[in-house]
C-alpha cells in the first residue's frame, strides 16, 4: 500500500509542477498534496508541523498568484481601474476557451481598464505591460516553490528509503 501512495504522491508531486504553467490547476497546493499522501504511508511518521507549514506557503502563494498581476499593473502606473481589468480580465482568460487565455485576459483587462478611465494609450499599455509581468512573476514563483517541494518530496524519499523499498 505504501508504494501506491507513494506513486499518488509523485504524481501530485509532478502535477503540482505543471500547475505552475496551467491555471486549471493551483501548482503549489497540487504539490503539498503530494507531500500529504507521502506522510500518510506506514513507513513515513507524520510530521504535522512540516505538514502545516507547507500548507500555510502553498494557500499563501495561491493568493499571491491572484494578487501578484495586479501589482504588476499599480508599478507600472496602472489606476484602480487597470487592477480591477486585471483581476476581472484573469478571471474573463481562466474561463474563456482561447488558448493563452490566462495571459492575455490580465493584459488586455488592464488595457480596457486604463482606457475606461480615460487613460491615453501609453498609459494604458504600459499598465498592461505591468499586469503581464506580474502573470509571469507569479508564475515563476509558483514554479519555484512546486520545485521546492519536489525537493522536499525527493529529500523525504531518499531519508526513509529502507522502510519503504525493504522488498
Amino acid at each position: 500500500m505504501d508504494i501506491i501512495l507513494v506513486i499518488i504522491s509523485a504524481l501530485f508531486i509532478i502535477l503540482g509542477i505543471i500547475g505552475s504553467f496551467l491555471p486549471v490547476l493551483p501548482g503549489p497546493l497540487t504539490s503539498w498534496l503530494g507531500l500529504l499522501v507521502l506522510h500518510l504511508t506506514d513507513a513515513i511518521p507524520m510530521d504535522k508541523s512540516f505538514i502545516i507549514i507547507t500548507l500555510i506557503i502553498a494557500i499563501f502563494i495561491w493568493i499571491l498568484d491572484y494578487i501578484i498581476p495586479a501589482i504588476g499593473t499599480k508599478r507600472f502606473g496602472g489606476t484602480k481601474y487597470g487592477m480591477v481589468g486585471t483581476t476581472l480580465g484573469l478571471i474573463v482568460g481562466l474561463i474563456a476557451p482561447i488558448p493563452g487565455g490566462i495571459i492575455i485576459g490580465p493584459f488586455v483587462g488592464a488595457l480596457i481598464g486604463e482606457l475606461l478611465n480615460n487613460a491615453d494609450s501609453k498609459t494604458a499599455f504600459k499598465a498592461a505591460f505591468g499586469s503581464f509581468i506580474g502573470f509571469l512573476t507569479s508564475t515563476f514563483i509558483k514554479f519555484i516553490v512546486a520545485i521546492v517541494y519536489l525537493g522536499l518530496f525527493i529529500g523525504i524519499l531518499w531519508d526513509y528509503k529502507n522502510a519503504l523499498f525493504s522488498f
